[in-house]
């Protein structure tokens, strides 16, 4: 038997259309799930906005506020894809009105921001989802595996980079996501926090770090109305708060060490996210950008060993819910269907299944350690808020 569960996008920029396409994407790649989403209410306070995504997406009734939806008793789920200084408060009020989460990360601006949602969502008993989707890609899940069966041996290090051109521009609109109030720590929120899931993901808990941040474009145009993800304009100019680049070294709660640059004013570079892993024994390599592929050294050779390329397919994660055959590629827009599938069955199971809250609140503890030890210019220990 299928039931229905009344769902509600809150913020319908660019993220609540992704969430919003996952949810109504998720019957047709999972049609043995037990839940299937119906879309009821889009809140979001740009005028015209909700009426929009209503019309596309069939959402059965709009709102500006979105405390209108945590007052409804028929929306039972909500996607929080608002900017990151209305996720406490937004995702506190949800939890509390008893309904499951579905939320961005940074969660927050803080490692506290983050525990109070998770402390709220574990107080009202309902099961969240967080927007860690590039752990969802089969290759990702493969090399966790190789990991954890000993396949490269010992792990004695990782890079893990995210290196992207969104804010390269010069005239980028100064829009809430580099003001330190409403955007938190610029590239760390934004970036970083993947790095710091994926790292933590692969290899465990990140014990202790040191970072230095950097602010390359100091000045940005103020947009003259509304605006939606990466936007150019030619106003006010007002300064850039928080940060382009980070660098920070790691050390793990295993022994392994570690490398995270992230930065988002990168000429040249679109969406270059990845990660190398070395072991005692071998290697895995994997590139956002050719997301179904996982390079492997493995064997006995230990020097001039060889890389081999694995084309993921139907055995590796949840690629058969979306591909026949190994080597046909898969997309960013798949791994959202992956995060919101794992966010339904958490729900129709009472099981977790994916990047939870606790999640996040590990992730927020690295970033806030990374923002103390670059301003302190020291290894600082990763404090995770109990």
């Amino acid at each position: 038997m299928v039931d229905t569960l009344g769902v509600a996008v809150v913020g319908f920029g660019w993220m609540g259309r992704v969430h919003t396409q996952a949810y109504a994407r998720v019957p047709h790649h999972y049609p043995q799930l037990s839940l299937r989403p119906r879309l009821l209410t889009v809140a979001e306070e740009v005028p015209g906005r909700a009426e929009e995504a209503a019309a596309q997406f069939g959402f059965a009734s709009t709102t500006r506020d979105w405390r209108d939806v945590a007052a409804d008793p028929s929306v039972r789920a909500v996607s929080i894809t608002a900017p990151n200084f209305l996720h406490r408060e937004i995702g506190v009020a949800m939890a509390e009105a008893g309904k499951h989460i579905w939320i961005e990360k940074p969660v927050g601006l803080t490692a506290e921001d983050a525990r109070a949602v998770a402390d709220a969502a574990a107080e009202a008993g309902v099961h969240s989802a967080v927007g860690f989707n590039y752990r969802n890609a089969p290759a990702v899940e493969t090399a966790r595996e190789l990991i954890a069966s000993g396949e490269i041996g010992t792990v004695t290090h990782v890079r893990v980079r995210l290196f992207s051109d969104y804010a390269a521009h010069p005239q980028g609109a100064l829009t809430w996501r580099y003001e330190r109030e409403r955007g938190g720590s610029g590239v760390l929120g934004d970036l970083a926090s993947h790095g710091a899931d994926l790292a933590r993901f692969l290899l465990g808990d990140i014990a202790s770090l040191t970072a230095d941040t950097a602010i390359f474009v100091p000045e940005r145009a103020r947009p003259t109305g509304a605006t939606a993800g990466h936007t150019l304009a030619t106003g006010e100019l007002g300064p850039v708060e928080n940060e382009d680049y980070v660098n920070c070294l790691l050390r793990f709660a295993s022994g392994a060490r570690g490398v995270l640059e992230a930065c988002r004013v990168s000429v040249g570079e679109q969406n270059n996210y990845g990660f190398e892993v070395h072991g005692t024994k071998g290697a895995v390599f994997w590139d956002f950008r050719r997301m179904g592929e996982l390079g492997i050294s493995r064997g006995t050779g230990y020097q001039d060993q060889p890389v081999s390329t694995l084309y993921v397919g139907p055995a590796q994660g949840e690629y058969g819910a979306f591909q026949p055959g190994a080597a046909t590629s898969m997309g960013y827009d798949d791994l959202k269907v992956i995060e919101a599938y794992r966010f339904l069955r958490s729900i129709a199971e009472g099981t977790p299944h994916g990047a939870t809250l606790a999640d996040a609140v590990h992730s927020a503890a690295v970033l806030d350690a990374m923002s103390r030890s670059a301003e302190s210019g020291s290894w600082v220990d990763v404090e995770v808020p109990a």
